[in-house]
């Protein structure tokens, strides 16, 4: 927890730099306090930590310019800011609309809150196959993306882990519903010609991201 709280306010000094220091903590005490909530099993403050990280390692990796970097940076804190199991198709909707909302009063001008509020909305389906014709491609699309799927390419332990935390998060469903519905959630990655959307991650996390699903779409139709 110290370390994150460290993480933000160096975070905040870098991409909002006019901010106020106690308008920094006191909303990095809320996002860490929402990140911490009892009912998280997965997607709790091991899993900011974890795509914060990838975030870094793929920026690096795509020499992503820092605006881009800042944006990328500040979703990441956000995306599953708002999570309610009874909810899931509103958490990226509700976690945008708080960046919305928190990013204003410290200073964020309407480019960037605009550009983090699409990122987070892009983890809802992790699909960037809509981007509109003629658009210039915006690059930290994919960073974000392939971060928040980190987890998929993480060592065995680490993925079967997560494959528990999220059953357990919906421990309420039925194990044959759940079985059905996770692997409606997993199987698209596996039918698509790539899992990741960066080189670096395509090359280097694809391979064991793919065995990872395999393994877990076979457990869960057992």
């Amino acid at each position: 927890m110290h370390a994150l709280q460290g993480r933000w306010l160096t975070d905040c000094r870098w991409a909002l730099p006019s901010a106020d220091r106690a308008d920094v903590a006191t909303l990095g005490a809320d996002l860490l306090r929402r990140w911490s909530e009892p009912h998280r099993r997965y997607h709790d403050l091991t899993h900011l930590t974890e795509v914060l990280g990838a975030v870094d390692r793929l920026a690096r990796a795509v020499s992503l310019p820092e605006a881009d970097r800042a944006a990328a940076v500040l979703a990441a804190w956000f995306h599953d800011a708002v999570y309610i199991v009874a909810d899931p198709e509103g958490n990226e909707r509700d976690s945008a609309a708080l960046a919305a909302r928190a990013l204003r009063p410290l200073g964020a001008d309407d480019a960037l809150v605009e550009h983090v509020v699409s990122l987070v909305l892009d983890t809802a389906a992790h699909d960037l196959d809509d981007a509109s014709p003629g658009l210039v491609p915006d690059p930290a699309r994919p960073v974000l993306h392939d971060a928040d799927l980190w987890i998929l390419c993480s060592p065995t332990g680490r993925f079967d882990e997560y494959c528990r935390q999220v059953r357990a998060e919906y421990s309420h469903v039925p194990v044959a519903a759940y079985a059905q519905a996770r692997s409606a959630v997993l199987r698209p990655f596996l039918v698509r010609p790539h899992v990741y959307a960066t080189d670096l991650a395509r090359r280097e996390w694809e391979p064991t991201a793919r065995e990872n699903l395999a393994r877990e779409l076979t457990r869960l139709a057992a």
